[in-house]
């Protein structure tokens, strides 16, 4: 996928931000977060954006009142996210339901959503004029933990852009929420999935017992070549329609064919990153794949549970085994880290994370990947039809995979990935290299980098 030859720039004038409060009045409580939720790892700001087109029947109502009204009546179901959060001993997150509200900015942009062109996907350009970080808002603690900003675009078009405290909610958790807001746009009274709390049920044992291997939170030395700030390293994302993924697929072993989209494009992606990255053949390498273990459970979580549910789980090997075997070596990783997630590996974590003092997960010689074809925020209609694109704004940390509608109507999965600028050049020409190969042997897959 290739970048705009110039960047698009354009002017966004803001309202004052407002808080919205729960359409009714909601419980004053303090509620516990899990102790899943309230780990390091997740105590980051997620962004999120969606654009939709300009719609003719939707003319005459305001997105921006549309959508507050919406807001202050899901409120009322989800009224923890109108608390605040408050550090308890030992650093114990919980949040105290005082129904303050959520941010909310209105705002105009002298830009029209065909001005952005192929350029609808992470990251997203000029996202600080989108969803503008509100002075003293981005903080953990006694912070709103959600932000929303609407901008109406010149070609009557609008950008949804919401900031999601992660110690509150995963995908998951979050595309509830969503899903019910769009319900009350659309008149609904009540969400037809009803919110359920009971962060109880992902605590800590009492003795906590740590029953599996976590290597996830080892702490690490950082001794890496790729150990160089955001500022200098390239972010951009990869179009994998169905042609690419297909000849992905012909690198692996006839055994292994029938392995997920997920599964086949990480390994084939951990494998070319570690290339890239031209680590020493001994440097041992990580791959963390996020995995939503709600269905772990037995029985499952509730369906309307919207806290964080997801392990880190990860594999390990050198840089050398990674880059001398074949697709399948990695994809027998990939798939061996999945089947790991168990509600007893669950229970483990959460062990761990309380002895341990709520560690983040290593990010040394690691990539992380987070699957989010399956979070649905393509489906969010908020009067205005369904996005044109919606998912993660940007994608530094975590490798994405998003599904992906291209101008041509070729769908597919968007990898976002972020590296050290060489690294990056020479992911892409590994790439080129790779489908060029299987094209000189009769394959159709254009590289992803000209796909759209």
């Amino acid at each position: 996928m290739a970048t705009s030859p110039t960047p698009l720039v354009f002017k966004v004038s803001r309202r004052e931000p407002v808080l919205i409060t729960p359409s009714e009045p909601t419980p004053h409580e303090l509620k516990p977060l899990s102790d899943i939720d309230d780990q390091d790892g997740l105590r980051v700001q997620i962004p999120l954006i969606l654009f939709y087109t300009y719609d003719p029947s939707m003319q005459r109502r305001d997105p921006v009142k549309v959508i507050k009204e919406a807001l202050a009546k899901t409120l009322v179901f989800y009224y923890p996210f109108a608390g605040r959060l408050r550090e308890g001993p030992k650093r114990k997150l919980l949040v105290e339901c005082t129904g303050e509200g959520i941010l909310f900015i209105e705002a105009d942009a002298d830009v029209t959503l065909e001005q952005f062109g192929d350029a609808l996907y992470p990251p997203i350009p000029c996202l600080e004029e989108l969803l503008f970080d509100v002075p003293g808002s981005s903080g953990m603690i006694n912070c709103p933990l959600l932000l929303v900003q609407v901008t109406r675009l010149k070609c009557g078009g609008i950008v949804f852009a919401i900031r999601l405290n992660h110690t509150m909610s995963d995908g998951t958790g979050i595309n509830q929420f969503l899903s019910a807001m769009c319900e009350m746009v659309h008149g609904a009274q009540t969400p037809s999935i009803q919110p359920v709390w009971e962060r109880h049920v992902l605590n800590a044992r009492n003795p906590p017992q740590v029953t599996c291997l976590h290597h996830e939170y080892d702490q690490l030395v950082d001794d890496t070549t790729d150990n160089v700030p955001l500022t200098k390293k390239t972010h951009r994302s990869f179009f994998f329609g169905p042609a690419n993924i297909s000849a992905i697929r012909g690198f692996a072993p006839l055994h292994l064919r029938h392995c997920s989209t997920f599964d086949v494009l990480t390994a084939f992606l951990w494998r070319c990153r570690t290339i890239a990255l031209q680590p020493n053949p001994n440097d041992e390498m990580r791959m963390l794949c996020i995995v939503n273990a709600r269905n772990r459970f037995n029985p499952p979580l509730p369906r309307g549970y919207y806290g964080n549910c997801i392990a880190y789980s990860v594999v390990r090997a050198t840089a050398g085994e990674i880059s001398r075997n074949s697709l399948g070596f990695t994809l027998e990783l990939v798939r061996k880290a999945k089947a790991n997630v168990t509600e007893e590996y669950m229970r483990s974590v959460a062990d761990l994370l309380v002895i341990k003092g709520r560690p983040c997960y290593t990010m040394v010689r690691s990539y992380l990947v987070s699957d989010v074809t399956r979070a649905m925020f393509a489906e969010m209609n908020l009067g205005w039809g369904k996005p044109k694109y919606a998912g993660p704004a940007k994608g530094n940390v975590a490798s994405f995979q998003i599904p992906y509608r291209t101008k041509k109507g070729e769908d597919g999965v968007l990898v976002t990935l972020c590296l050290p600028t060489p690294a990056m050049e020479r992911f892409v020409k590994e790439l080129d290299s790779t489908f060029k190969e299987q094209s000189n042997g009769g394959g159709n897959a254009k590289s992803p980098l000209s796909s759209l």
